[in-house]
């Protein structure tokens, strides 16, 4: 029978590291089941990047292994509460329902309607078409945290008929016109992608793993502020750097206006449907706003009254309530309850890390070479070993719980506390950003990679240069205003 080393390289290197210790002990400052924990993380977190099977499967496997043998707990009945108390996890159900509101998207077609009305109001110009494009993502971001659904899923199923129209295809004449819309459309989710909680799937992981990690929970109003002077200036000038750096040879695009017009015809009117995810995406907005535990007081508003997970049980309560969908229709959405799983097991395990003493480990360990180093440098060092390692992952989950942890006890051990917070919220809102690095770097590219219209050599160089550019616009927008405002 064939070996799966899939599967021999994660058990192999488990191996490895436990028999390390069997032979030569653990390392100083670490117990032997806080290294045995740490060799079970690695082997799961391989396990995610590689996927022999389903990365929930992989997360379940390993919360079962460590809660079985009481590497983080002596005592089995508080074994098994740590290993459950992912499913505890607020920010774990918000991703939960926020996944359920995709549904509505898709289901009603509204996503694809908001699309295409602002490819017919501003598609008349190829510039004009590249902030349609970026601007559709940017109104259906904070309902849908899977950027795959959003862009791959919503976005590109509309773009993708535009080039024909001008006879741009994949390869000889994809430059005409497709190049330009494929680059702009994954360079736009990716900004979109660290805009909000809701925007992207690994942020409530990333935002458990700060507070497990600093003590600090940051609420859906103070991370979508944190990140806005970021956020706008990179949606002013994404559409306008790919028209310069790699340039359509269209310029002017009457004939997809029209084609927008009557994509829309064949819609019909506005659905009741639509109408209905209109009012609850507006009303779950408005309740993230006001209703959040918030430092941002807003007049005759309680800002404490509703908490952000129960804004998202609440709009889908009413989704079904209302018939947008169904309860079947939940259960069979594989893909929400899958990512259930996955982040409940994998915020347990990181958490994991750091009750068992290895992240303080580390971080005394990865820290002394910095020490004494100005705190700035200290912040764009690690935030940028943070960003481009994201070259050696397939998965923006897998790196966020493979990395983040170390990474930020690192910068815990280095960094005043009044520095901790904005570090923290650097390294998270980076995760959108990375996606843009390579044709693997998040779910959507290797959708618009596989679109034949961006070829390999230019997919390389352009993500090499647009991740330079978003986490220079990341650390020289974000630190000063990260670390002067109080959020």
């Amino acid at each position: 029978m064939k070996l799966n080393w899939k599967v021999v390289i994660p058990l192999a290197v488990w191996a490895v590291l436990v028999l390390y210790e069997v032979l030569f002990g653990a390392p100083p400052g670490l117990t032997r089941s806080a290294w045995w924990y740490f060799a079970l993380f690695v082997a799961v977190i391989l396990g995610v990047i590689l996927e022999p099977i389903p990365a929930a499967a992989v997360g379940l496997i390993g919360v079962t292994v460590a809660a079985t043998m009481r590497y983080v707990n002596a005592s089995a009945s508080t074994s098994i509460t740590w290993a459950l108390s992912g499913f505890q996890d607020t920010t774990v159900w918000l991703i939960f329902g926020a996944f359920v509101f995709s549904m509505g998207y898709n289901k009603t077609g509204l996503g694809r309607r908001i699309a295409l009305v602002l490819v017919k109001w501003l598609g008349g110009r190829t510039l004009g078409l590249g902030y349609a494009i970026e601007l559709a993502d940017l109104v259906l971001s904070p309902g849908t945290p899977s950027n795959t659904a959003r862009s791959g899923g919503t976005i590109y199923p509309v773009i993708r008929n535009i080039p024909a129209l001008y006879g741009s295809e994949p390869n000889s004449t994809a430059r005409k016109i497709g190049s330009y819309i494929m680059w702009t459309a994954i360079a736009a989710t990716c900004v979109t992608s660290s805009m909000f909680i809701t925007s992207l799937a690994p942020t409530a992981t990333a935002l458990a793993i700060v507070k497990t990690t600093t003590k600090v929970d940051v609420n859906w109003l103070q991370y979508a502020m944190g990140f806005l002077p970021v956020g706008i200036v990179l949606l002013i000038l994404v559409p306008l750097l790919v028209y310069v750096i790699y340039p359509p040879e269209i310029k002017n695009s009457k004939e997809i206006p029209q084609w927008a017009a009557g994509e829309l015809a064949k819609m019909g009117n506005i659905s009741r449907g639509e109408i209905i995810m209109i009012v609850l995406v507006l009303l779950a907005i408005f309740l993230w706003i006001t209703g959040s535990n918030t430092l941002i007081s807003l007049p005759y508003f309680n800002t404490n009254f509703i908490n952000a997970t129960t804004v998202v049980l609440v709009g889908v309560t009413l989704m079904i309530v209302t018939g947008v969908v169904t309860w079947e229709e939940i259960l069979a959405n594989r893909s929400a309850w899958n990512v259930l799983v996955w982040f409940a097991t994998l915020v347990t395990l990181a958490s994991g890390l750091s009750t068992v003493g290895f992240v303080g480990w580390f971080a005394k360990l990865a820290s002394a070479p910095m020490k004494g180093m100005d705190p700035i440098m200290v912040i764009v060092l690690l935030v940028l070993l943070f960003f481009f390692i994201h070259y050696f992952f397939a998965s923006l989950t897998a790196h966020t719980n493979a990395v983040l942890p170390l990474v930020l006890g690192v910068g815990v051990v280095l960094l005043p506390a009044n520095m901790v917070l904005p570090f923290a919220l650097l390294c998270v809102y980076s995760l959108g950003l990375m996606g843009i690095i390579s044709p693997y770097a998040t779910g959507p590219s290797p959708i618009y990679y596989g679109s034949g219209y961006i070829s390999r050599t230019d997919y390389w160089k352009l993500g090499l240069i647009f991740g330079i550019v978003f986490v220079a616009a990341l650390l020289i927008i974000g630190i000063p205003y990260l670390t002067s405002v109080k959020l």
